[in-house]
């Protein structure tokens, strides 16, 4: 973890040594968030399972304009990622 800082802090040294004006909003939004980069690498687990099904769920949303009852659409998004046993009988 250490190591990581310090090769972070390396990276912001660079930015400002070369000057390069394109990474100085890049180098703001990390200073912003390096607690939670850090974490990253501490924590063995993130998100990324979760943003999938929020990602498939809008699209999902965008393609069924028009779906006049809720329950079915819940079941098709249920369906979607693979959850089978939902409880919810169609047809």
């Amino acid at each position: 973890m250490i190591e990581i800082k310090e090769r972070l802090s390396l990276f912001y040294r660079k930015v400002i040594e070369h000057d390069i004006p394109a990474f100085n909003q890049v180098m703001k939004t990390m200073k912003n968030w390096q607690t939670e980069i850090l974490n990253s690498f501490a924590f063995g687990y993130s998100n990324g399972f979760l943003e999938g099904i929020n990602n498939k769920t809008k699209v999902m949303k965008r393609n069924a304009y028009g779906y006049k009852r809720f329950d079915r659409f819940r079941a098709k998004i249920l369906l979607a990622i693979k959850y089978k046993k939902v409880g919810l009988h169609l047809g």
